[in-house]
């Protein structure tokens, strides 16, 4: 995504293999450093489920969202957590590793994409939790409980999850070196960060929000992607128009933060 040595022979190769190289030390990094390890991977988003799920169904009346209503936050919580934590870490991407940044030979693309493949390789490790709480409900199906059915709909969570890699790329592509040279923008992101998580449907779904925030809502492009990852639980999730926007979106972000990252390289180097 850099037009430093793209056209060398044997540079794709040696750009994943370094990718690979750099995203396998993060996770290395993360989980040596830690006590709980793996865990941490699953963590959040359990205890942040745990206290939605007491809320909306224990104190409150709850009217959005599906059941079993769990499910329904897991499904949107760990893709937030993927998203949420590499956003964050886009903020970081060059300063903390400057030298390397200046002296490498790769495209530094590469210091955004090693982001997205290692939090992406931690969203994979989170998925288990999420088949056991749905082997769980299966199995202690109640009368008074909807019982998970996984239909055809799980062929939609690659998908969800390329158009969730294009709308990351292209975001880092952004946020990375804007954040490099402009160090305000690191806090706001993070505030952006928590309006969004309101902002995109994880504790509701999109049939929830009312006029005209359903027009306005669509236009995240993560609720298009949520909705694709609900699909193989809660078919009645599906909004073909919400999608549509979602991947369109999603591609026109990457493109955006292709062309930003290409006329702002050279001046983040002179910055770093």
């Amino acid at each position: 995504m850099s037009t430093t040595t793209v056209g060398a022979p044997g540079t794709p190769r040696r750009y994943l293999h370094s990718l690979w190289l750099l995203s396998a030390r993060d996770l290395r990094v993360r989980y040596s450093t830690s006590a709980l390890g793996y865990l941490w991977s699953v963590l959040d988003p359990l205890v942040m489920s745990a206290i939605y799920w007491f809320v909306f169904t224990q104190v409150f009346q709850r009217d959005v969202g599906e059941e079993p209503y769990i499910v329904f936050l897991i499904s949107g919580l760990l893709p937030w957590v993927w998203f949420n934590s590499s956003v964050s870490d886009f903020t970081k991407a060059f300063k903390r590793d400057s030298r390397l940044v200046r002296s490498t030979a790769i495209p530094r693309s590469i210091w955004v994409n090693r982001i997205v493949l290692s939090k992406g390789i931690e969203f994979l490790f989170s998925l288990p939790v999420l088949a056991a709480f749905v082997i769980v409900n299966m199995i202690t199906e109640t009368e008074s409980a909807r019982v998970v059915q996984i239909g055809w709909g799980i062929l939609w969570l690659p998908v969800a999850m390329l158009l969730q890699v294009f709308l990351l790329v292209g975001l880092g592509l952004l946020v990375a070196p804007l954040c490099a040279l402009y160090a305000d923008l690191e806090r706001t992101t993070g505030l952006i960060l928590r309006a969004l998580f309101y902002a995109t449907p994880i504790i509701y779904s999109v049939s929830n929000l009312p006029a005209p925030f359903d027009v306005i809502g669509a236009f995240n492009p993560l609720a298009g992607i949520f909705t694709l990852y609900r699909m193989a639980f809660f078919p009645d999730q599906w909004h073909l128009t919400t999608v549509i926007i979602g991947a369109v979106m999603s591609v026109l972000i990457l493109a955006l933060g292709v062309w930003v990252f290409r006329a702002l390289e050279r001046p983040v180097l002179k910055e770093l």
